[in-house]
Formats: C-alpha cells, structure tokens, sequence
C-alpha cells in the first residue's frame, strides 16, 4: 500500500493530534497544523496526497482556506470536516446567499418554485435525479420562457452566456462544484444556479464518511475504523 503525505488541519488540538497519531500508526507521513493560515503556507512548501481540513476554525476559516488551497493546487485533495449538516455548509460557501438543498427525489415543478424563489446569484442543489429529471426541467423552464442552457461540468461555468437560469450536471464533489461558483458570484453577478448532483448517490443517509462521496465533506462524529479504511482505498 502507497505510503500517503497528510495534513490535518483543526483548531482543536486534541483533535488534530489525534488524527494525526492514527494515520502515523498506519505508516503515512502526516503534518499537523492548527489554523487555515497554517495550513496555506504548508500547501506553499509541499504538496499532500490528502488533506482533513476543519471548517470551522478562527481567522480563515475552512471554506475560505479550502479556496485558497485550490487555487493553489487545483488538484489538491481536501476533505472538509464538520459537525455542521450539508446544507449550513453550503450556505457558507456561497457567502450566506440565498440557496435550497433538494435531497428527495422531487417533482421538477417544485424545482422551477425554488429557482424562482431564490431569484438572481441563487442556487438550488438537487440531488438524486437522473436524466429523465434533467429533461423535465428542461421542458418547464422552455414552457414557462426563461431563458436557460445546461452547462456539463462546474469548470465551464465562466464560459456559460449568463442566462436567466443555469444548469450545471455535475460529476465532481458538490463542495467542488459550489466553491466554483461562489468565485464566480464574487466576479460577476450570477443567474439562478441548479446544480444536479450525481444520481447514484441519492440521499445524505447521516452517516459523513458516505457523504463524502458527494460533498467532500466529513461529518463529525466519524470511526476512526472507517476513516483508515477509507484512507486505504486513496492509498490502494
């Protein structure tokens, strides 16, 4: 098995160490450090195979230090971790904006209510649906004259022509895809923003070592058990 570099990065001491210390025992190089400031300089000397990257922690926060280090290192491989749901993490990292999280499969009619409802630089992230959702959407918006167009991935949004309505079918993280868009908001003002994410997923079922599958993102409380077996699959 590869021998990963780690960093861990939580303003909890105990925490940090601890994690550190059990990735240790598994063989890996790890790097400890206690704050988002820290752990920028790290990404500036090195780079990690993987990085456990709290969201929150004083001064620069995880989702404004989860950008950084993505500018950075576009291809950095960051887990978020958080005792916070889905949903209050996203709300931070689209600035507090307006957004709605669909996690059940939902008729698109309530979809086109919340795009509505959410208005200009909004996001609806719906998860679960499959193709047929897609097209469906597609219909509604057409039938009820908005402008829209669907853009395949969360690296094309800053080449969409700025519709009243944009669609984004993902296949990366969701936290991938939202952070993408919270730069772009920052620039320029946005349409109202669908992110699709995967169908296979389905819903947040709880349990934060699944979710991150989905959205990057760890939820605290988590076994360590199943934290170094999903850190063997990374290794494999």
């Amino acid at each position: 098995m590869k021998k990963l570099d780690i960093l861990v990065v939580d303003d909890d001491r105990d925490n940090a160490n601890s994690m550190g210390e059990l990735f240790e025992l598994e063989g890996h190089r790890v790097r400890v450090v206690y704050s988002g400031e820290e752990a920028i300089a790290a990404y500036h000397e090195a780079n990690y195979d993987v990085s456990f990257l709290d969201v929150m922690m004083p001064g620069m926060n995880g989702v404004e230090s989860f950008l950084a280090i993505r500018k950075l290192r576009p291809n950095a491989n960051v887990f978020m971790m958080s005792g916070y749901s889905v949903e209050d993490l996203l709300k931070q990292a689209v600035d507090k904006g307006a957004l709605g999280l669909l996690t059940k499969p939902v008729p698109p009619e309530a979809v086109l209510e919340m795009v509505q409802s959410v208005g200009p630089n909004g996001l609806v992230v719906a998860q679960g649906q499959g193709p047929a959702f897609t097209r469906a959407l597609c219909s509604g918006l057409e039938m009820s004259g908005a402008k829209f167009e669907v853009i395949p991935a969360a690296r094309n949004l800053d080449q969409a022509n700025m519709s009243n309505v944009m669609i984004m079918d993902s296949r990366e993280k969701l936290i991938d895809s939202v952070c993408h868009y919270s730069r772009l908001r920052k620039i320029h003002d946005m349409p109202a923003t669908v992110i699709l994410a995967q169908p296979s997923i389905g819903r947040f079922d709880g349990d934060g070592l699944d979710d991150v599958i989905v959205t990057g993102i760890l939820n605290k409380p988590f076994d360590p058990e199943r934290l170094i077996g999903k850190l063997n699959q990374i290794a494999a």
